[in-house]
């Protein structure tokens, strides 16, 4: 049977309830100098809040070497009541240092097959999707060797693989890599940050393909923001797909969390659930969010 492979161990997809599909406790990043998520307070703050908006699950796309800290999750999620989804994969090179890489290269099947089965480092923490990164249109080598080792993963473990496409492009030529040349079925493949390229033609072709469709991070006025997503869902679910549409907040930086004064994990639900609700109607809505992450996070975990 199908479980969804949480840091307190596997669950039924059924008892997830209403899921952050793509967000972040903690991460670290050159890119991000001064706005870490590290503060381990802060993250037990933030689950508090989204539980008390009625959440009840957050995947944390956060992959190898990016400060998870994969052995602080079992006991947030006990003591917030939150189920908590962990990653492994890789980011895109920019969020590296060479080194770092370099010693990765020949092995990177094998690490995300033993975080995926055995757990992250010493934590025994074991993830439960594998993240992978595109570039802004284009797949370059260290993308195209991620992917062929989250690939590789998948047909060891039947983990799913969730794609960060940068500002929401590429999803076409992502499919096209994982699905056509390396067989991975298009519905274990979630693509991440689709409203920041607002095109309904890539969606609908996307969505057609049998990939999950993640709309993700709300609140940033420098993308393709908030006010066109109740439009772009609406129309993908008017087209047959709302059983492959997922939402999540994607809090990257210490400054967006809503215990610091940001929008945070709470936003997804006090602001951006009652917009849509508004657009499409609640039944709709609570699919997206309790029934379609479920099923798009679940697999038939190797014994």
């Amino acid at each position: 049977m199908s479980r969804v492979r949480t840091v307190l161990g596997d669950v039924l997809p059924g008892e997830l309830g209403v899921c952050d599909a793509h967000d972040h406790l903690f991460l670290t990043s050159p890119r991000l100098p001064g706005q870490e998520l590290r503060d381990v307070s802060a993250a037990r703050a933030e689950l508090a809040a989204f539980r008390a908006a009625g959440g009840g699950a957050v995947v944390q796309w956060t992959p190898y070497g990016m400060g998870r800290r994969a052995g602080e999750l079992p006991r947030l999620s006990r003591e917030t009541g939150v189920h908590v989804v962990a990653a492994t994969g890789l980011h895109q090179a920019a969020h590296y240092d060479g080194t770092a890489l370099a010693g990765l290269r020949d092995r990177l099947a094998e690490v995300f097959v033993a975080e995926l089965t055995e757990g992250i480092g010493a934590s025994g923490v074991r993830a439960g999707l594998i993240k992978v990164a595109g570039g802004f249109h284009a797949l370059d080598a260290h993308a195209r060797r991620t992917m062929a080792a989250a690939a590789e993963a998948h047909h060891a473990t039947g983990a799913p693989v969730a794609v960060h496409l940068e500002l929401g492009t590429g999803a076409l030529d992502v499919l096209d890599l994982l699905c056509g040349e390396w067989g991975v079925p298009p519905h274990r493949v979630i693509l991440g940050h689709l409203n920041r390229s607002p095109d309904p033609v890539a969606h609908r072709q996307a969505a057609e393909a049998g990939a999950y469709l993640a709309f993700d991070g709300p609140s940033r006025a420098h993308h393709a923001t908030d006010w066109r997503l109740p439009d772009a869902l609406r129309r993908l679910a008017e087209a047959g797909f709302a059983d492959r549409l997922l939402l999540g907040g994607d809090t990257t930086t210490s400054a967006a969390r809503s215990v610091h004064g940001g929008p945070g994990m709470p936003y997804l639900l006090r602001r951006v659930r009652p917009r849509l609700e508004a657009e499409m109607g609640a039944g709709p809505v609570a699919r997206i969010l309790a029934e379609n992450p479920g099923r798009a996070f679940a697999a038939d975990w190797p014994r």
